[in-house]
């Protein structure tokens, strides 16, 4: 079996941490930062994205908190996440537990979100 230290993969997951600031609900996923802006159907910024820690599985993961507040702004169905630093950096995506319909002007709700590396195999 392959060994990595937990530190390689703390280093990666540290810059979700320090720049992970807004989660946005997208109809699709997107490729890039650019991309958000095509598909994102409501977000939630000023998020604190938490400490490396050990995965629920393997490896480690971050733990973006649950969004109580989010702000829908377009009407559609919300299939996928996408968290950036609000800026210029696609940090990460994935796609929802559940599709979730959404109206413009209204508020979502998500879970918390985990961002994992799982170890090696």
């Amino acid at each position: 079996m392959a060994y990595i230290n937990d530190e390689v993969f703390d280093a990666g997951l540290d810059y979700a941490t320090a720049n992970g600031t807004r989660m946005d609900i997208c109809s699709s996923e997107p490729a890039n930062y650019a991309g958000i802006a095509a598909v994102s159907l409501g977000n939630k910024a000023g998020l604190t994205v938490g400490a490396a820690q050990a995965g629920a599985v393997d490896g480690r993961r971050v733990v973006v908190p649950a969004i109580t507040d989010g702000s829908v702004t377009a009407d559609g169905t919300a299939a996928f996440w996408a968290l950036s630093d609000a800026t210029a950096v696609l940090i990460a995506s994935g796609a929802l537990s559940a599709s979730q319909v959404v109206t413009n002007g209204n508020t979502f709700t998500l879970g918390t979100t985990d961002i994992a590396i799982r170890n090696a195999a």
